[in-house]
């Protein structure tokens, strides 16, 4: 029987979740084959990725393994999945003018510029034609967002956006200050003594939001970053949960080249 392919992208928020799981479950290089799709350039958007999921989506994994040996998932996979409290946006988030010109000096930048001209070459392909609606959806979206980059867009248009930034941050700040404690165990993880499922999901999405907060290092202080944008200590079950991730080879290795 072939193996699996999981299709990952190294800085991806979500395609830490299988990284993760495949250390966890004790997987080896020769169980899945692995295909890098590099999302700073684009490459989700090809026709022929396309094909394989609709969504453009990482992570994908295409003829999955049976092997189960963690917890399963419950609910909280689906709340920590939803827009409200989706990871990728503060990314490109802007809260002010001083945000906005330092992103717009950097990574953030390239990344939407390399996006808008993938999506508009796989569009005007014969191979794009069948994803023609995705396609006019995304450069919509992502142009929406780098005219403002380019100083294009009309300033009420910016001015929402600052809101929108706000806004997003506010609730992320909320859901850790004020349910995760509440979530959380008082020691080891959401699935147990072992990470479950759904910790597999908090994980990335922690490491993530530590990562656009300014902090690179998977350490055990790693989660004290977090403070810097809550306004006030990161709550000791959090603290406790990051150190308990922090430890585990899984953890390690994934973010060995620092936080994304």
């Amino acid at each position: 029987m072939s193996k699996p392919v999981l299709y990952t992208f190294a800085p991806s928020v979500w395609a830490a979740v299988p990284e993760l799981a495949l250390i966890e479950l004790e997987y080896t290089q020769d169980d899945v084959e692995k295909k890098v799709v590099n999302l700073a350039e684009g490459e989700n958007f090809a026709p022929a990725f396309l094909k394989i999921n609709p969504q453009g989506t990482l992570p994908t994994l295409v003829r999955a393994s049976n092997r189960v040996a963690v917890a399963p998932g419950t609910g909280f996979i689906r709340k920590i999945h939803e827009t409200q409290y989706d990871p990728n946006f503060p990314k490109l988030s802007a809260r002010h003018e001083d945000e906005l010109r330092s992103k717009a000096s950097g990574f953030s930048m390239m990344f939407l510029q390399n996006r808008q001209g993938a999506l508009e070459k796989h569009s005007g392909t014969s191979q794009g034609a069948d994803h023609r609606e995705f396609y006019d959806a995304k450069i919509a979206e992502n142009g929406r967002i780098l005219s403002i980059y380019q100083s294009k867009a009309p300033e009420n248009v910016k001015d929402n956006f600052f809101e929108c930034s706000r806004t997003h941050w506010n609730t992320l700040k909320a859901f850790i200050l004020e349910e995760l404690p509440d979530i959380l165990p008082e020691s080891g993880f959401l699935g147990g003594d072992k990470p479950g499922e759904d910790d597999l999901h908090l994980a990335a999405w922690l490491a993530r939001i530590a990562s656009v907060a300014g902090g690179g290092d998977s350490s055990k202080d790693g989660a004290r970053v977090i403070e810097k944008e809550l306004g006030r200590p990161t709550p000791k079950k959090v603290v406790s949960y990051w150190t308990a991730w922090s430890g585990r080879k899984s953890w390690q290795e994934v973010y060995a080249n620092g936080l994304h």
